[in-house]
């Protein structure tokens, strides 16, 4: 199939599944985690031979790790698709209405965008993901993974699609892109005919290259520069677990610390204490100067490590005199991705809540939580840097548009 067959058999198919009830799509998305479970031995088979082409072409670890399917990341995939299942139908919904003076109803109602095209790397979780999230909202799918996770990506659809035509759903619903070329990739970011938004997720050079390149309505997920900020009124106690937990947990995901900030008053005490966790944890430290003495085997940290996301074991540290100098920094070298501050002092949270400039803003807690899972979307589509149309995870309500229904009993405009 060409890609522009493939294009306008989704495009066919938005018409049929904006209309299907909550309960089609339900019990669909029920049989589709269903297939993924009975099937999951086939799957990791499939991301077997992906991972083991990854690691002889040297892959990073932590892109690996965003490459590994196992049965207990099946598991959490399944149950992530049940959770879609359990959530409300955005669509239909009656966001406001109003009656004009002249006795014009308008109501606001919630709508699918259409056909959403996704365009990833190495992250086969992503495929069963976005279809979920896609389908629910009553949209379309068109998914071209990366060349690194193919084979992968073609079992997890395969049993997608067998669900969907199981259930009396066109599997045409979710259609995947198999040509890895990048100039099938290419052509499809002219696909405006057909395509009605495209989400780019990966690198800062895919991200790049889709708005730079793309003629489709792109949607931005960003890139991770996370930082964490200690107060001088923070509890160290508190900082360290959270810290180790942001940086280490997972190295190549976007919501993973990448730069400590740290109040100049507690600097002596704290900075020993989070240079023998990052020893522990073999984590490559690069401070600038008021923060290298006071951390064992720390490197000079140049300019560009402030704005780096590393996704790696590798974390920059900054000295700062208080939390607007914190704030000054985190603003100027931030992706607008994740930012954290620690601290007990309830008007410098509020501060720093108020005034950095990011998709979500935590006071005592990971940056690792960012993340539609667990913010009770089900799953995610992406994490969106933007500030157009949405914002920080992105499920269900922000993969709608709206029309507006206005009902008249012969008005006419003078």
């Amino acid at each position: 199939m060409t890609l522009v067959e493939l294009c306008k058999r989704a495009a066919e198919a938005k018409y049929e599944v904006q209309y299907l009830s909550a309960d089609i799509k339900n019990k669909a998305l029920l049989k589709v985690a269903e297939e993924i479970l009975a099937n999951a031995a086939e799957i990791i088979e499939a991301n077997s031979t992906d991972y083991k082409i990854a690691e002889e072409n040297g892959m990073h670890p932590g892109l690996l790790d965003r490459l590994l399917l196992n049965e207990k990341r099946l598991d959490a995939i399944a149950e992530g698709i049940r959770q879609v299942a359990d959530l409300p139908d955005p669509i239909g919904e009656e966001i406001e209405e109003t009656i004009r003076p002249n006795g014009l109803q308008i109501k606001k109602v919630r709508v699918p965008m259409g056909v959403v095209g996704i365009i990833y790397e190495s992250r086969p979780n992503v495929t069963p993901d976005a279809f979920a999230l896609t389908f629910k909202s009553g949209n379309a799918a068109i998914l071209k993974g990366g060349s690194d996770c193919i084979h992968s990506n073609i079992a997890i659809v395969k049993y997608i699609r067998k669900a969907l035509e199981e259930s009396g759903v066109t599997p045409d619903a979710v259609q995947l892109i198999e040509n890895t070329d990048r100039a099938v990739t290419k052509e499809f970011m002219t696909m405006k005919q057909y395509v009605d938004v495209l989400i780019p997720r990966g690198s800062a050079g895919l991200i790049r290259a889709v708005t730079e390149n793309s003629n489709i309505p792109v949607i931005e997920t960003g890139t991770g520069n996370c930082h964490i900020y200690v107060d001088k009124e923070a509890d160290l106690e508190k900082a360290i677990p959270i810290i180790i937990n942001a940086k280490t947990q997972r190295i190549g995901v976007c919501n993973a610390a990448e730069s400590l900030v740290v109040h100049e008053d507690i600097k002596e005490e704290f900075l020993p204490l989070f240079a023998k966790a990052m020893n522990e944890h073999k984590v490559e430290v690069r401070a600038d100067k008021d923060s290298k003495e006071l951390i064992e085997g720390a490197l000079d940290a140049a300019e560009e490590d402030f704005g780096k996301e590393y996704l790696d074991y590798i974390i920059s540290v900054k000295t700062v005199k208080d939390v607007d100098e914190a704030i000054a920094h985190i603003n100027k070298y931030n992706t607008g991705h994740s930012e954290a501050i620690i601290t007990e002092n309830k008007e410098t949270a509020q501060r720093f809540l108020d005034r950095v400039d990011a998709a979500c803003v935590y006071v005592n807690a990971s940056t690792r939580f960012t993340d539609g899972f667990e913010f009770g979307l089900g799953a995610e589509i992406g994490i969106s840097t933007q500030k157009l149309h949405a914002r920080g995870p992105m499920g269900l309500k922000e993969l709608t548009s709206y029309k507006y229904e206005i009902i008249g009993e012969g008005q006419i405009r003078g």
